[in-house]
C-alpha cells in the first residue's frame, strides 16, 4: 500500500501517453511516484482517509477550493484569482496583481493560443512551458498551435475572439467514451483565422505588431493515451461521497482514471490524502 497527498498525474509524451501518479509524503518535500501504465489490466483500490491538505499553506482543510486550496490561501493567491479562468481580465498592468512577482513568471511570458480535439474542435491557451502537457491533461488526441503571444491577457484577448467561432470546452464525458473522430485542425485554423482576420489586424494595432504572431507552418501534434476499454456510461466517482474506491484499472486520459466501475478526476481531488493498492 502507497499513501500520500494527490496532485495531478505527470505525463510524458511518447507513442503512448505515460503517466505517473505523485502522492506527496508527510514532510512536504518527498513524493512516492507510481507509474500508472503499469496497473492499466490490474484491480486497484483508493482509499480517502478523511484529510484534505492545502497545497499552498500546507495547512488541513474541511473542503478543496481551486484545485487543492483552503479558502484562505484561494482568496489570497495569485494562481487562484479570477484571471486565471478569464485571462482576458488580467489585472497586471493595473498594478492589481496579488503578487507581481508571481505575475512576472507565470502571466508576462510566452503564450500559446492552440485548437485541440477532445471531444470535438475547441480553442485553447496555455503558457509555452506547458505543451504539449497541457493537450494531455485535457485528454486531446489532437493539437494544433495556431498564435504565439507575448503574455496571459493576449492569450485571453485572441481566445475571446475565436470562441466566437468555435468552442472553448471539453464535453468531459464524450472525451472519456472514446468516440472521437479525427477533425483537419489546419483547415479549420485557416478557416478560422479568415473569419477573424479584421479583429485580429484591430488586436495587433492596438497592443503592437509583436503582440502575437500566426504559427502557420506549426505541426499538428497526435496524442493516443493507454485505454483497453472505454466505458459505454461514464459514472463518475467524488471521494467526498464514496472514500473507498476500487475496479479494475481499463485505461487513463487525461487526468481521468478508468475503470470497470467508474471514473475517477485525478486532478479535482488534489490534497487529498489517499492510499493505493493494487493486486
Amino acid at each position: 500500500m502507497m499513501q500520500g497527498k494527490l496532485r495531478k498525474m505527470m505525463t510524458d509524451l511518447s507513442d503512448t501517453v505515460q503517466y505517473r501518479l505523485p502522492l506527496i509524503q508527510s514532510d512536504n518535500s518527498t513524493a512516492l511516484f507510481i507509474d500508472m501504465n503499469n496497473l492499466i489490466g490490474k484491480k486497484i483500490k483508493l482509499h480517502f482517509h478523511d484529510e484534505i491538505i492545502c497545497t499552498a499553506c500546507g495547512g488541513k482543510t474541511k473542503k478543496s477550493y481551486s484545485q487543492g486550496h483552503c479558502y484562505m490561501c484561494m482568496k489570497s493567491l495569485p494562481e487562484c484569482d479570477m484571471c486565471i479562468m478569464k485571462p482576458e481580465t488580467c489585472h497586471y498592468a493595473e498594478g492589481t496583481c496579488r503578487d507581481s512577482d508571481w505575475g512576472d513568471e507565470f502571466c508576462m511570458q510566452k503564450h500559446y493560443v492552440y485548437l485541440a480535439n477532445s471531444s470535438g474542435i475547441k480553442v485553447g491557451i496555455t503558457r509555452g512551458t506547458q505543451v504539449p502537457t497541457r493537450w494531455m491533461d485535457q485528454g486531446a488526441i489532437q493539437a494544433l498551435p495556431i498564435f504565439e503571444v507575448k503574455n496571459r491577457l493576449m492569450s485571453g484577448l485572441l481566445e475571446v475572439i475565436i470562441k466566437k467561432h468555435v468552442s472553448d470546452r471539453t464535453d468531459w464525458r464524450k472525451m472519456l467514451k472514446g468516440i472521437i473522430e479525427e477533425i483537419d485542425l489546419k483547415k479549420y485554423r485557416d478557416e478560422i483565422v479568415e473569419s477573424c482576420a479584421a479583429e485580429i489586424a484591430a488586436l495587433k494595432k492596438e497592443h503592437g505588431d509583436d503582440a502575437l504572431t500566426a504559427l502557420n507552418e506549426a505541426d499538428l501534434v497526435d496524442i493516443k493515451y493507454p485505454v483497453l476499454e472505454y466505458p459505454e456510461k461514464v459514472k463518475s466517482f467524488n471521494f467526498d461521497k464514496t472514500p473507498e474506491i476500487e475496479g479494475v484499472l481499463k485505461g487513463i486520459k487525461g487526468q481521468y482514471l478508468i475503470l470497470d466501475t467508474g471514473v475517477l478526476n485525478i486532478r479535482k481531488f488534489t490534497g487529498y490524502n489517499v492510499s493505493l493498492e493494487h493486486e
